[in-house]
């Protein structure tokens, strides 16, 4: 679905542009996962952060009394930075050894693997026992206001349209996924957030600056003449504030997951319960 080789391109595009905010929606989602984390009773002697972009969870957990060991996981590039030991990988192959990191993270880095499920069984793999995984995934109405603008300009455009934003996970879809992986304990929950541009033109540069643009493989040719104007019309008459501000929603799925371990709390068996509902219920 995703072309890993323009997604780079992208990824080094925003290190270009390096906008000095462009980091905010992902410094939003580290402290809200870094909230989780110190909530946890733990201590990680190894953790990696798995291609987050910018550094904002990776430097939090070299500041963090609960880590020992913080390693940086990305595709191999010819600069690596030199601060942080880098761990070379592809989002498809985690290529770690199995049960040898405690702690691994993820912020808006793992949605464009084109095999999420094998990505995530081998994140499972890669964990000791009790080892847990965090992570943040933009969730399916992310960017929706701009993904229905630009369907409807093109289509009124062309007869047809292409999809242009890239696709987000429902968040039972993700808990599945957690699930399906064999991860234990999993847990789901999403924050909404809604960013107001004073136009489209702004939205699309946080979005460069971001590398959050899209890289389908099937998004390969320019959009018809007049895209970008129609799309910005629609927006303004579907979701433009009285102030003549344009809505941007954002919606984080938090997702969690232990390695599986005896001690974890399990259900009790079908059947096994000693009291019936109506007991309480009289």
């Amino acid at each position: 679905m995703f072309n890993q080789k323009r997604r780079r391109a992208i990824e080094q595009r925003a290190t270009n542009i390096a906008q000095a905010d462009a980091d905010f929606l992902v410094k939003e989602a580290a402290i809200m996962m870094a909230d989780r984390l110190n909530a946890t009773n733990r201590e990680f002697d190894v953790a990696i952060d798995m291609f987050s972009p910018f550094d904002n969870m990776l430097n939090f957990l070299q500041d963090s009394p609960k880590t020992k060991k913080t390693y940086k996981f990305s595709k191999k590039t010819t600069q690596q930075d030199s601060k942080v030991p880098t761990i070379n990988g592809t989002r498809e192959e985690i290529s770690l050894e199995p049960k040898s990191v405690n702690l691994i993270t993820s912020i808006f880095g793992l949605h464009w693997s084109n095999d999420l499920p094998g990505t995530l069984a081998q994140i499972k793999n890669s964990l000791v026992e009790d080892g847990l995984f965090l992570a943040a995934l933009p969730g399916d109405r992310t960017l929706m206001e701009l993904r229905d603008s630009m369907l409807t300009a093109e289509s009124m455009i062309n007869g047809n349209a292409t999809l242009r934003i890239d696709p987000f996970g429902e968040v039972r879809q993700i808990g599945s996924l957690l699930q399906r992986a064999g991860f234990a304990l999993p847990v789901v929950d999403t924050e909404i957030l809604t960013v107001r541009y004073s136009s489209l033109k702004k939205l699309i540069t946080d979005l460069r600056a971001m590398g959050a643009t899209s890289s389908l493989n099937s998004n390969t040719h320019f959009g018809p003449r007049g895209l970008f104007e129609k799309t910005e019309q629609i927006y303004r008459e579907r979701y433009q504030d009285e102030d003549g501000k344009i809505r941007a929603t954002f919606e984080i799925v938090f997702l969690s997951g232990w390695s599986p371990h005896t001690s974890q709390q399990k259900p009790l068996k079908r059947g096994s319960a000693k009291n019936k509902l109506s007991d309480f219920l009289m």
